[in-house]
């Protein structure tokens, strides 16, 4: 079991941090979107790059996020009266759970507002006011990674503990 709970941590992790590396890499091509010359007006990398990369980044992490509750969070739908009299243990395992779902509601849209400044935009090169969605969403990713993996092996560690 402690094989099997040790490769799904990894896997979620692994997802979480590749969101939150495709959103930086989003961001930066974002923000290296230029004119290479003044007067023809051409861009050196097209719109679609940055944003194909934010929108495999929103997936990853609802498939990461939708994952970790699914596999974790399952024990707290079946073992609800025993959540009343928890341990520290199983404390820590809800404010991860938590968390994770602040940290869902808030990095989730910035990775799709983000998305929509680049769709919305005119032509080949996007002038986005509001450039930090991206990086916002790819720092949230990491996060996320921490506390699903925290809320994982809490929730592992609870309800283990109970049925021994």
């Amino acid at each position: 079991m402690a094989k099997a709970s040790a490769f799904v941590c990894l896997m979620i992790v692994l997802v979480d941090f590749a969101a939150g590396f495709l959103s930086i890499q989003a961001h930066i091509s974002q923000d290296k979107m230029g004119y290479m010359n003044a007067k023809r007006f051409e861009c050196q990398h097209p719109k679609n790059k940055a944003f194909k990369l934010g929108l495999i980044a929103a997936v990853l992490l609802a498939l990461s996020h939708v994952s970790a509750n699914l596999l974790g969070g399952c024990m707290c739908i079946c073992c609800t009266e025993k959540l009343e009299k928890s341990s520290a243990n199983r404390k820590f395992w809800f404010g991860c759970l938590v968390l994770s779902w602040i940290v869902v509601a808030v990095g989730f849209p910035a990775l799709v507002m983000g998305m929509l400044e680049i769709s919305k935009s005119k032509g080949p090169c996007q002038q986005v006011l509001h450039h930090h969605f991206l990086l916002m969403g790819g720092i949230l990713c990491f996060v996320h990674g921490i506390l699903s993996v925290g809320f994982y092996v809490s929730a592992n560690v609870s309800f283990e503990k109970d049925h021994i």
